[in-house]
């Protein structure tokens, strides 16, 4: 991990840069330091995609996961689970990660530019520059990026640039960077990906471009095949051990340390913590999935809840399922409601118990959450769930059936439980009967590929709701209620007040193309 000096230094930087709005000398940026080290902004824009509170917090958290019907029934979780729109939390992407992980990987990537000895860093940052703005683009629609990180440092106002042409970028920069890594350049041995492993980041570049060139599949389906081909070609993620992550520190997490896991930290600093919803539990339990053994459990919760205290909490899943069985949330209902009840049990030490009804409501395994728990940027069991989709979607030869890529897909999203600490090991057992009695059937594989790549990319909120977007899958109903403010699931989020303000000439040309700011709006790529 990197020292807490370079973490600093980079912190200040970025403090320093966000804090400036006001127009100067526009032949010279007095904000801009003359002696940044890229590699430590580049470190830095890794650790804050998935490090920062404040982001996994509002945007994760309180909105995606639970619109996307995994996690429920926190009173915070129901921004999300019956769209109520709370603009500071739709906003909260844009105008925090603008002003710091964007604005330091752009920087990095000019500093970098045309310098020798500093090639291989240029395109791991070149590459972290397009991870970055996909997040962005993916959740706004168009955005600023060929002028971004200009107009955060006080030197102009950024247009705005339609989705195809960032799209069609991406493609071309993780090419160039891909092709531009060599083992025999300049060593970047303290990124917090793969340590400077420069095969590694090629695979992360290649599988990069594959999962965003099936998102353009519907809108320019001969693009998609295109870059789909050549990212194979070029090669991509083979096993568990490919998978793009950060490993963060088991250290307390805050606004404003960004080391430990940030969704970790927003799951367990509320006085309520989500519970399973009925939608996910039933994707597990209907398909006999081993996984609902490991994933959904039961505790006896401290009374009053104290998520500081969490691993502390005493497992009763065994007694539970035997008195009630697991009961999913209703989408759209708060824990608080649909009161569950069972007899007494007996806790470890063999005193009687009678469960409350928060006690009976099944959630997360609470190792997935710890702080030290990994985030997965993109895994082996995404690249080939995806290869499976594009394989049927597209009648494409990527090197094995959509059924045998399916399987490689299902084994290893299995798998990758056990990297996160403690994480639960399903046995080879449990994954071959769950493959032999799930294969997939004729007219239905697509919502079969894409219900198990919603499965995998749990705590991934983001890239979940992308997913869902591009393939339709699962089939998610609404759950408003009188709270709503919409009838319907949003397809994207509202563009900042700050925009509207200090950037309105270019931000109403974005508004006016795709016919009002609504979060019901279809971003480019998202079509029916």
């Amino acid at each position: 991990m990197k020292t807490t000096k370079i973490y600093s230094i980079v912190l200040l930087f970025v403090f320093c840069l966000s804090g400036c709005k006001d127009f100067g000398d526009l032949n010279t940026d007095t904000t801009r330091s003359t002696d940044m080290d890229p590699a430590s902004q580049l470190a830095y824009a890794q650790v804050y995609f998935s490090g920062d509170l404040g982001i996994q917090e509002r945007t994760n958290y309180f909105m995606l996961i639970p619109m996307m019907q995994q996690f429920a029934g926190a009173f915070n979780m129901s921004f999300g689970a019956v769209y109520k729109k709370t603009p500071l939390y739709l906003w909260r992407m844009f105008d925090e990660s603008y002003a710091n992980d964007a604005l330091n990987i752009v920087d990095a990537v000019e500093r970098t530019n045309g310098v020798p000895e500093k090639s291989n860093l240029n395109a791991m940052s070149r590459i972290m520059k397009v991870y970055t703005f996909a997040r962005l683009t993916d959740l706004y629609g168009d955005i600023p990026y060929f002028e971004a990180g200009k107009g955060y440092s006080g030197i102009i106002r950024p247009k705005y640039d339609a989705q195809k042409d960032i799209y069609d970028d991406f493609f071309k920069e993780l090419k160039e960077a891909s092709d531009q890594l060599d083992a025999s350049k300049d060593p970047v041995s303290n990124d917090y990906f793969y340590k400077g492993n420069i095969p590694a980041w090629k695979k992360f570049a290649n599988s990069l471009r594959l999962r965003l060139a099936l998102r353009i599949a519907k809108r320019d389906p001969a693009k998609a095949r295109a870059e789909i081909q050549a990212a194979y070609d070029a090669g991509l993620f083979t096993s568990n051990a490919d998978i793009c992550m950060t490993r963060h520190e088991n250290i307390p997490n805050s606004y404003q340390d960004q080391r430990p896991n940030g969704i970790s930290a927003a799951w367990n600093v509320k006085n309520e913590m989500g519970r399973v919803v009925r939608t996910f539990l039933d994707a597990l339990t209907s398909t006999n999935d081993p996984r609902v053994d490991h994933l959904i459990k039961c505790y006896r919760e401290f009374n009053p809840v104290a998520p500081t205290r969490f691993l502390e909490r005493e497992d009763i899943t065994a007694q539970v399922r035997a008195r009630i069985g697991l009961v999913g949330g209703i989408p759209g209902r708060y824990n608080s409601e649909d009161v569950l009840t069972s007899g007494a049990i007996t806790l470890a030490n063999g005193s009687s118990y009678t469960p409350r009804s928060i006690d009976l409501k099944p959630q997360l395994n609470h190792n997935l959450l710890r702080n030290n728990a990994p985030f997965f940027h993109i895994t082996y069991a995404e690249v080939e769930l995806l290869l499976a989709d594009a394989t049927l979607r597209l009648g494409m030869n990527l090197g094995g059936t959509a059924q045998e890529h399916f399987e490689k897909g299902v084994r290893a999203a299995m798998q990758q439980l056990s990297l996160y600490p403690e994480g639960p090991v399903v046995s080879e057992t449990e994954i071959a009967d769950f493959i032999s009695g799930n294969p997939l059937m004729v007219g239905d594989e697509l919502r079969q590929i894409n219900t198990q790549l919603w499965i995998a990319l749990l705590l991934n909120g983001n890239e979940t709701f992308s997913n869902w977007r591009r393939s339709g899958f699962p089939e998610l109903q609404p759950s408003p209620n009188g709270e709503s403010m919409s009838q319907t699931i949003p397809r994207r989020f509202e563009y900042p007040l700050s925009e509207k303000q200090q950037n309105t000439a270019n931000v109403d040309v974005a508004i006016q193309l795709l016919g009002g700011d609504d979060w019901t709006k279809r971003v480019w790529w998202d079509q029916e």
